[in-house]
């Protein structure tokens, strides 16, 4: 693993993938189709990206059971608790409506009120990802959605959705679920078909076509985020253990190979040794061509001249996982500006964030944890301004009020308060 200098930070700084040209016409063009030929199109792109013809895209309650009968219980029980740890802190989240009254009779105030539906989108490919149902069905549940739709990719043997994406999603008390994958299933959330009736709102990861999608129909429907590959940064001392940073390092680039995990430490002696410990542990992994790739390509250890430069360097990275490997981390905590979610001291490894702890594990990439937030209850709410002005508030503030819309040249405005002065 490359060991560099902090002035070589540039040199794997993420941005936001906008695509090819050529994947962009790609998706523009399924989405096309899907919003003219409904059903039709989706069958003809499931037979073509994913080799299965289906004439029916829904999930049965006959599936649902099944899938969870194929699923050990302990395997169940596990889910059951990590979806109660889920549920329990994105409670936490619910703001209530509220109202004001001013001296003067005014009630002021702001609505909360949940989504209609929404689209929830679960990756498929090389693994199957019910964490990503738990983290996106339950703060929609949290929120108050009545209807939520899960769409993920068929398996292209079986036709099927994994046993484990099933019995998460009927643990996490979604009802509606299909079968379709791709820039097609986000075109038909988003616009409908004959089987699938369009949501407000999409949610969830997947890969390139997936984010094009996304990003295209956005206007029409809102979306989440534009979710690129997997990030870690791990920020660490002289009293960091390398063979668990290279572990930390690893559960990320296993993901893909366009994922990024970086050590960023002032220490010259844990750098070495997580370099030699990423080498060693890399040959031992199941995925280990994909996690090479992703330690080849996005992969760096930065050496710092001090714990000072290396929380800037991370917060210039912006990442979206952060993971503080220090003798006392909570003093660095308050010094961390950007990051998705931040993981405290050796027993807070990432993945007890991807499962079991309860914070969203939907967390903003590619830096924009600049601005960014994880995907939390709110995001399934939207909030209505409330005005009651009052009489004596209109005649006292009438006369201002028409002027600034006379500022803006907008003479009916003026008009429109005056109307009621003059009674």
């Amino acid at each position: 693993m490359k060991i560099l200098k902090v002035d070589d930070q540039i040199s794997i700084k993420r941005s936001v993938d906008n695509g090819t040209e050529e994947q962009r016409a790609i998706v523009r063009d399924i989405i096309e189709t899907v919003r003219q030929n409904g059903d039709l199109a989706l069958k003809e792109y499931t037979e073509t990206f994913d080799g299965i013809s289906l004439e029916d895209f829904a999930v049965t309650q006959a599936e649902i059971e099944e899938a969870c009968s194929q699923v050990d219980e302990e395997i169940l029980e596990i889910i059951r608790e990590a979806a109660e740890n889920v549920r329990s802190f994105h409670e936490k989240q619910l703001h209530p409506s509220w109202m004001t009254t001013e001296e003067n009779g005014t009630v002021l105030g702001q609505k909360i009120t949940p989504l209609d539906s929404v689209g929830l989108y679960v990756p498929g490919g090389t693994a199957a990802y019910p964490s990503s149902v738990l983290m996106n069905v339950i703060p929609a549940k949290v929120a108050g959605v009545k209807r939520i739709v899960v769409t993920s990719p068929p398996d292209k043997k079986t036709g099927k959705l994994p046993a484990a994406v099933l019995a998460a999603a009927h643990i996490a008390g979604a009802e509606e679920i299909y079968k379709v994958g791709g820039a097609q299933a986000i075109a038909a959330l988003a616009y409908g078909t004959e089987s699938i009736r369009p949501v407000d709102k999409i949610t969830g990861p997947g890969n390139i076509y997936v984010a094009l999608a996304k990003r295209e129909v956005f206007g029409d429907v809102d979306i989440d985020m534009i979710a690129g590959p997997s990030e870690i940064a791990i920020l660490a001392d002289e009293t960091a253990y390398a063979d668990e940073v290279a572990a930390d390092l690893l559960s990320q680039a296993e993901h893909d190979p366009m994922a990024s995990a970086v050590l960023v430490t002032p220490s010259s002696a844990l750098a070495e040794a997580v370099s030699a410990e990423v080498e060693r542990q890399l040959a031992e992994l199941p995925r280990k061509e994909i996690a090479a790739g992703s330690i080849r390509n996005y992969g760096a250890i930065y050496v710092t001249e001090s714990m000072d430069e290396a929380v800037e360097t991370v917060n210039g990275l912006a990442p979206e996982h952060l993971e503080i490997l220090t003798q006392n981390p909570m003093e660095l905590l308050g010094q961390i500006r950007h990051a998705g979610a931040i993981f405290l001291g050796r027993f807070s490894p990432e993945p007890v964030g991807d499962y079991f702890a309860g914070p969203n594990h939907v967390l903003p990439t590619n830096g924009t944890a600049r601005f960014s937030s994880p995907l939390n209850v709110e995001d399934f709410q939207k909030k209505s301004s409330i005005l009651l002005y009052s009489e004596k508030a209109l005649k006292g503030n009438g006369e201002k009020i028409a002027a600034f819309a006379r500022l803006e040249g907008l003479e009916a405005h003026a008009r429109s308060i005056e109307t009621r002065l003059r009674k």
